[in-house]
């Protein structure tokens, strides 16, 4: 599976965890860094808000931020 986003691209997490205090008011994430595939062969992403530093995420979390 290819990655769909690439570095510096803006993507916002499609269903955070409200009990997640890393997610951030607005959502929007920057790509930092492509991960490869897990067992699944889903690719993840870590990503960066200003404040929340970076957390992984797989592809289907995440949406691209028009």
């Amino acid at each position: 599976m290819s990655h769909k986003y690439k570095i510096r691209q803006l993507v916002r997490i499609t269903q955070p965890n409200f009990s997640d205090k890393r997610s951030t008011t607005s959502g929007i994430y920057e790509v930092t860094r492509l991960m490869p595939a897990d067992q699944t062969g889903e690719v993840s992403y870590r990503v960066k808000s200003s404040g929340f530093g970076e957390r992984a995420v797989r592809e289907s979390e995440i949406v691209s931020q028009a």
